[in-house]
């Protein structure tokens, strides 16, 4: 089999222990290091500007707005008037900017360890941009479970995680445990959501259930949903925990109905069509790839926790 060499520099991309993604890049436009991470901006042909942190591709110009929109909207839609939100994490802004999409909003909270790499993607990334100049924006430069422990209970509305993923050798996993979805459980108000990104569903399907097994030994009703992104190479999942409504109990026609109703422009990706569609479609997924996942506990990871917090 002939192949072309279309690249000089490529980045390898480790997903699973046996299963990597190449893909080339035709410019480096940022290289460096902040505090917490390595952090490059690249040009590729495929995906357009990529952030990649410690290696790992994190968000592309092609579809940013996919896994973003997917992100926020179907928890935001199914709060019935969302007007205090928490982001933990969401570096780049464009979380925030989905957020600010409502006008019932009247606080968004984001939390994030990194101040020195929201300059650098301010700088750097045209969609980060736009989120961090809406006035509603408290941005807090912190670690997101001491910060979220420290504010009053029943305050959110909504809190979303937009934070490292759930990597079991990682500081970022007391972001998935039970007794951080109890802490959350606390903080949000009647009706409050919580939803999470997780991992690939169909490669990491363990992990993502446990994810989900987790957020379900706290919230009375919890859902999961994925959606393919094409610079990430995968189903993305998302696992949402709720005192009230789920996003998966809404038809598509109510919500386009309430994004016309809360004045939400702009969207390149969300619908009430795309709702359904995504819902079913995992739905299907999870009946052929049959795991069981586990409740993830802070003692689980104790050594991991320990050994992140001495280094």
């Amino acid at each position: 089999m002939y192949v072309k060499i279309a690249a000089t520099k490529f980045v390898l991309e480790w997903i699973t222990e046996n299963l990597a993604s190449l893909y080339g890049v035709e410019d480096v436009v940022y290289t460096g290091k902040t505090k917490y991470q390595k952090v490059d901006i690249i040009k590729t042909s495929e995906f357009g500007l990529a952030l990649l942190l410690d290696g790992l591709l994190q968000s592309a110009e092609v579809d940013e707005f996919v896994y973003h929109e997917s992100l926020v909207h179907p928890a935001m839609i199914a709060h019935p008037n969302p007007k205090r939100v928490l982001i933990v994490g969401g570096g780049e802004g464009a979380t925030a900017r989905e957020v600010e999409r409502y006008k019932s909003v009247e606080e968004v909270q984001m939390v994030d360890l990194d101040g020195e790499l929201i300059e650098i993607v301010k700088k750097y990334l045209p969609w980060s941009q736009e989120g961090f100049k809406d006035p509603r924006l408290k941005l807090v430069i912190a670690e997101g479970r001491s910060y979220l422990s420290s504010q009053p209970d029943g305050y959110y509305d909504v809190i979303i995680m937009d934070a490292t993923d759930p990597a079991e050798d990682s500081l970022a996993i007391q972001l998935y445990t039970k007794e951080f979805y109890e802490l959350a459980y606390r903080k949000l108000s009647e009706n409050g959501l919580i939803v999470t990104h997780s991992a690939p569903l169909l490669m990491k399907t363990r992990l993502v259930l446990s994810v989900l097994e987790t957020m379900k030994s706290v919230f009375p009703k919890t859902g999961l949903y994925a959606v393919y992104i094409k610079s990430l190479e995968a189903m993305w999942s998302f696992v949402v925990g709720s005192k009230g409504p789920l996003p998966s109990e809404l038809s598509g026609e109510e919500v386009d109905r309430r994004l016309r109703e809360r004045g939400v422009k702009g969207l390149k990706f969300y619908s009430g069509a795309l709702h359904e569609a995504v819902h079913r479609l995992t739905d299907i997924y999870l009946g052929v790839f049959r795991e069981k996942g586990e409740v993830f506990t802070d003692s689980k990871f104790a050594k991991t926790l320990r050994e992140a917090a001495e280094e």
